[in-house]
């Protein structure tokens, strides 16, 4: 069986921790076993491995996001790179075309579909070995996870089974029904209707099959080459709903969606993360803050505080939803990012009345690791060593940097650093369209 990780997201429901690059499933903030803060998708990938299912795993994710994804989860795990964020249907597509042409899996093989952001026990990441057995048992095209709605809620799928009267490893299914009004789930959950997991697996022939059918190519090349103008379309919606006959086990174990400030809080090993307090008057207000700078809550209940340098939500956490509405047409310049070789946070950026814009950042490189070898056409960069030493080749030029020492860089001209030492360094980009990828490489090795 082959896993499929699909790891998206805007960045907007978990700001302004998460943005368009570092998403909700890189922030170390649940409860590890082994008495650490890990990431989702840290979480995620240890279970999936805990169940024997890793080294079948590949990733799919924006190419902003490749190089953080590569920070934690290493090397060994294929990662496909969108150009453009399309929806799950084109990326299931992508990981399909991908599976059938460049690792020549056999046509037979299941397919497993999986959102990064999944949380559950580990005992529900073993139940995806079963999905093989299922499909070929009940000869259906699709199969999915369900779990028991412990409430009658808005937030999610639910799936209707048809009721078997011997078999109860698997249900069929008779409809899905997207996120109804909590009214109609209490009826729905009155018809032993489950929340829907959000996992789907199929036989490998039957997407290829579909693909075709659709008109759609089987060739890696042949998405990426047309991503830019696909539609914007979910799996659910483009196969799910239209696919029978399918089939659903049922999970009795612990699982959630961690999409929400309320659902994710609720995992966070204290109240207080970062600099700050919370009286003691203030229950269920938790508070995650990323500034230098000190925040006192007092007599507040139900808040999530949430600070970074991309900016400050104060929210009742039935209402912190809201939070992506408000984001939709505002452009955001992500003010702090992981990249394979280190990370930069954004200090300031402003521009002046001519249109220039400034940004300066404080950038950190890991001993040994380095940029790729690239030029910027709108921007220029005057680089400050503040500690540690650096190798910088620039227009094939070798210079070695060392702390105090100055480099400006001219739009145009290729260049790359590399940290000898850990390094801090000061960077001043000025130019247009800074919020822009500006970014034309030439190497990733040199």
């Amino acid at each position: 069986m082959r896993i499929v990780l699909l790891c998206g997201g805007s960045g907007k429901r978990l700001w302004p921790l998460s943005n368009e690059v570092r998403s909700k499933v890189f922030l170390k903030l649940l409860k590890s076993e082994a008495g650490v803060r890990e990431s989702m998708i840290e979480r995620i990938c240890r279970q999936l491995d805990e169940a024997g299912l890793l080294q079948s795993t590949c990733i799919v994710t924006h190419h902003s996001q490749v190089e953080i994804t590569r920070n934690y989860v290493g090397e060994h795990i294929p990662i496909l790179a969108e150009p453009y964020k399309r929806g799950t249907f084109t990326a299931v597509a992508y990981a399909v075309s991908y599976l059938h042409e460049k690792l020549q899996a056999d046509p037979n093989e299941t397919v497993c579909i999986l959102p990064v952001d999944t949380f559950a026990d580990t005992a529900f990441f073993r139940l995806l070995l079963r999905f093989p057995d299922v499909l070929l048992h009940s000869k259906a095209d699709l199969a999915l996870l369900g779990t028991k709605p412990t409430h009658p809620s808005d937030q999610f799928g639910y799936i209707v089974p048809i009721l078997p009267k011997e078999n109860d490893e698997y249900f069929f299914i008779r409809q899905f029904i997207e996120k109804p009004n909590e009214q109609t789930a209490s009826r729905l959950i009155g018809h032993h209707a489950m929340w829907n997991c959000g996992i789907f697996a199929f036989p490998l022939k039957f997407m290829l099959a579909y693909l075709k059918d659709k008109g759609h190519p089987t060739q890696v090349e042949h998405w990426l080459a047309n991503y830019e103008h696909l539609a914007n379309t979910s799996f659910d919606r483009e196969v799910v709903e239209h696919t029978l006959p399918a089939v659903v086990m049922r999970y009795d174990g612990y699982w959630n969606d961690l999409g929400s400030w309320m659902a994710l809080s609720g995992h966070f090993e204290n109240k207080v993360i970062g600099s700050g307090r919370i009286s003691d008057d203030s229950s269920n207000t938790h508070l995650i803050n990323e500034l230098p700078y000190p925040i006192e809550i007092i007599g507040v209940s139900d808040l999530i505080v949430a600070a970074s340098s991309d900016g400050i939500l104060i929210a009742n956490k039935d209402k912190a939803n809201q939070i992506k509405e408000r984001l939709e047409h505002v452009p955001q310049i992500p003010m702090y990012e992981e990249k394979r070789w280190g990370s930069y946070r954004v200090l300031n950026y402003w521009k002046d009345e001519t249109g220039m814009e400034v940004m300066i950042k404080r950038v950190k490189l890991t001993q040994g690791k380095y940029t790729s070898y690239h030029r910027h056409l709108k921007r220029q960069e005057i680089v400050t060593i503040v500690t540690g030493s650096a190798e910088i080749l620039m227009e094939g030029r070798l210079y070695k940097l060392q702390a105090g020492d100055v480099l400006q860089i001219t739009a145009g001209f290729k260049h790359g650093i590399k940290a000898i030492t850990d390094l801090e360094l000061m960077e001043v980009v000025l130019g247009k369209d800074l919020a822009q990828g500006d970014v034309h490489r030439v190497a990733m090795e040199w």
